[in-house]
């Protein structure tokens, strides 16, 4: 399987962690002040997203950043 890159890996750890906490791609968005499109674009990894948004999506998430850009396989 071949490894993700940190764009990928960032889209798929934010994504699961709003599915954990039962929110709409939409809900996150209004949580942290960013358009419901952009979120979308982000989780699928699309977008090269600044440290700014990475932080405002983790705080919104209640989560550490360091979660969101971590790999889970270890």
């Amino acid at each position: 399987m071949p490894q993700l890159n940190a764009r990928q890996l960032f889209a798929a750890n934010l994504k699961e962690q709003r599915l954990a906490k039962g929110l709409s791609q939409e809900d996150l968005a209004d949580l942290c002040g960013l358009h419901r499109t952009y979120v979308g674009s982000v989780e699928r990894g699309e977008r090269n997203i600044s440290i700014d948004n990475m932080e405002r999506l983790s705080q919104s998430l209640d989560v550490p950043l360091e979660k969101l850009i971590k790999s889970q396989k270890s």
